[in-house]
């Protein structure tokens, strides 16, 4: 029998009537005596430059063994397709985290939650390693966001938490890449991952991604359990108009187009995926370019070896992460209107098995 899967949704059914207030505390260290417990602080920012810039502040990594270090990843798309990623780990002792409200400080960096106008919070991080540093201010455009009470539990205490400090916001301050600082602005993204488990055995793989538009911003998440717990799929969905959250659900059905075999990722992917909350929202997202593919084993040094890795896929599957480039159509009802917006996003797939 598989264990009991239960999410946090306010209802009626898989959905919020009634949105959680998230507070400081919602953003900052869960406190766990458990070896299994993880968290991270996640940000991301497409600025006025043309780069993507990704900053992870990281406790535990789901993988990782207990004992490991605290880390910073710094991950930078640049306006000409070049990838560079950074990753760093400290010792214990050059580390804090406060479970008041996201204050991360590894070695020299930083991640801190301020209070701005109207109450919605700003962010302010700072990294530098190597010869990269990040001094950005993330300004909230919306209120912070869970989907229902954030928790999801794969019975006893395995569970997953997701809180979107930054559903949508204003991104001002500065880069420096390879010794040239350049003054930015841009659109950013703000999230904080947290729970008990090993989450390779909890979790297949998962779709995530958010629209920016004039008039709206939609965040999206789907994700699939192994087999051993039923294939059980949370669909969370975030859909807000101006500065308004106007629809938090789980009642979206998802659509996968033909698989394609990627050689980076040694795994297939779907050409077009698409939500629908019926009567309400229906995306499509049809790839246009694979910004980032990866076979998820080349990070694990033991596996990388061309001998081992056949074994280890025979073993585990075929773990992979992909980052998409994709053309969407968004339709949206509001009050018997139709709208229907185009464009072009940025999403991932992770898979790990």
């Amino acid at each position: 029998m598989s264990p009991t899967i239960v999410e946090g949704w306010n209802g009626p059914g898989s959905k919020d009537a009634v949105l959680t207030r998230v507070t400081p505390a919602d953003n900052a260290l869960h406190v766990s005596t458990s070896k299994k417990a993880f968290e991270h602080w996640y940000f991301d920012a497409r600025l006025d430059s043309g780069h993507t810039v990704i900053a992870f502040f990281t406790k535990r990594r789901p993988e990782e063994r207990a004992s490991c270090d605290p880390s910073v990843e710094i991950l930078i798309y640049g306006p000409d397709g070049s990838r560079r990623q950074i990753r760093k780990s400290y010792p214990k002792d050059q580390a804090t985290f406060s479970a008041q409200r996201a204050d991360v400080r590894i070695g020299a960096n930083t991640a801190v939650q301020d209070t701005g106008e109207d109450d919605l919070p700003v962010f302010r991080i700072h990294l530098a390693e190597e010869d990269v540093a990040f001094d950005l201010t993330f300004r909230n455009e919306l209120p912070s966001w869970m989907p229902g009470r954030g928790d999801t539990f794969y019975g006893g205490t395995d569970h997953f938490g997701w809180c979107v400090g930054g559903p949508r916001e204003q991104v001002t301050g500065s880069i420096t890449i390879a010794g040239e600082t350049t003054v930015v602005t841009g659109i950013g993204y703000a999230d904080h991952n947290w729970g008990v488990g090993d989450m390779k055995r909890i979790i297949d793989r998962w779709h995530w991604g958010r629209l920016y538009l004039d008039d709206y911003s939609l965040i999206f998440a789907t994700v699939l359990t192994q087999k051993r717990l039923g294939r059980h799929m949370s669909r969370p969905m975030m859909l807000a108009k101006g500065d308004e959250i106007v629809l938090s659900t789980g009642e979206v059905e998802l659509t996968e187009g033909p698989l394609v075999f990627h050689p980076a990722a040694n795994r297939t992917y779907p050409t077009w995926i698409r939500l629908q909350v019926p009567g309400r929202v229906d995306l499509r997202l049809d790839v246009q370019l694979i910004i980032d593919a990866q076979d998820l084993l080349d990070e694990v040094p033991v596996a990388r070896s061309r001998m081992v890795k056949p074994i280890v896929h025979a073993l585990v599957g075929r773990p992979g992460y992909f980052r998409f480039d994709s053309t969407y159509t968004l339709t949206v009802v509001e009050d018997g209107e139709t709208i229907t917006r185009t464009g072009s996003t940025l999403h991932e797939m992770v898979a790990l098995s």
